[in-house]
């Protein structure tokens, strides 16, 4: 069985979390098929349609993992789902202005540049269109009208992050932002630097752009030798550090938020010390299932409150089990 540390004194399992999932399965299956109504059972198509608009740049495998969770919701709801994505702010309103004009029951929404979405998630809720906001911006959330917010407290994973360095030993830390302006990016290195007890510098790179990326990386380690410790925000940007740390030849060791089957390989090698899983599959299952949920029984989650999926830091020891549930698309 994989022990999971989590922020605190308590500690999480896999395996008792996966199970409580399948409960949680179970009993919403058990809803979709006894509780409608007979004019769905006859006509066996979908009840609702739900819309998703991310701010997920290109070739980013985090939200391929929240996609997996959220179609896995759907196909159990008998939910049409539809996903968008754009990185720049004005894009991602537009697209929520799309979802609007096709009249859909229900959107997700991120909130990563929240100025930018304002208007146009106000303008859903306007128009009788339910909002659930995940992964980023949950301070937000309610301010904007949503319903709840699915995801973790990116300040508390920060700090967690930070007391974990320095129970390794390091002094200087270099944090890398790959999505200028992305609130949730800066709570999290902002959080890293509340819980380290030394230096922490951040580097703005570009998370779509990966050979200039890790340039950027392996120039500022070469430059500055007292760097030791590197935390990247996102899984793919952990690989490309890993990268620029043999180049420049530095020893700095190598931390990172969130997971895919590269950074299990990577921890499995400890060229990745530890990873902060934040559960995108439950944050895109969730999101789904609530919308459904509450259309058709009202429900509502959280009580105010955001619904947090992490942060759990994962490390070598917990390889095995990640290695099947990565290669499953589910962590």
């Amino acid at each position: 069985m994989i022990s999971v540390r989590t922020t605190g004194a308590r500690r999480l399992t896999l395996r008792s979390a996966a199970a409580l999932l399948t409960t949680v399965a179970l009993v919403a299956g058990c809803s979709a098929t006894g509780g409608q109504d007979a004019k769905d059972e006859e006509a066996g198509g979908t009840r609702m349609t739900i819309g998703m608009v991310s701010h997920a740049g290109d070739g980013d495998t985090f939200w391929d993992i929240v996609q997996n969770g959220a179609q896995q919701a759907a196909a159990k709801d008998r939910v049409k789902f539809l996903y968008a994505h754009d990185k720049e702010g004005g894009q991602q309103a537009e697209l929520i202005q799309s979802y609007i004009d096709q009249k859909v029951d229900g959107l997700i929404v991120t909130l990563a540049k929240p100025q930018a979405v304002k208007a146009a998630v106000r303008k859903a809720e306007a128009a009788g269109i339910p909002v659930i906001t995940i992964n980023s911006g949950g301070e937000f959330s309610r301010a904007y009208g949503a319903l709840t917010h699915i995801g973790q407290d990116e300040s508390v994973a920060g700090r967690a992050v930070g007391e974990e360095l320095n129970h390794r030993g390091a002094k200087k830390v270099l944090c890398v932002l790959h999505e200028q302006g992305n609130v949730s990016l800066e709570d999290r290195c902002a959080g890293v630097r509340k819980g380290f007890h030394g230096t922490v510098e951040n580097l703005n790179v570009d998370g779509t752009n990966a050979p200039a990326a890790q340039s950027s990386i392996e120039a500022k380690l070469q430059s500055d030798t007292s760097l030791d410790a590197i935390v990247t925000l996102g899984a793919p940007i952990a690989a490309l550090s890993v990268k620029a740390k043999q180049e420049a030849g530095s020893r700095a060791q190598i931390a990172t938020f969130d997971l895919n089957g590269a950074v299990v390989k990577l921890l499995k090698a400890k060229d990745v010390t530890f990873a902060v899983d934040q559960q995108p599959y439950l944050q895109g299952y969730e999101a789904v299932d609530l919308l459904w949920l509450h259309k058709t029984n009202a429900d509502v989650l959280g009580g105010g409150k955001p619904v947090l999926t992490g942060p759990a830091l994962v490390t070598q020891k917990d390889v095995p089990q990640l290695t099947e549930y990565t290669g499953r698309g589910t962590r």
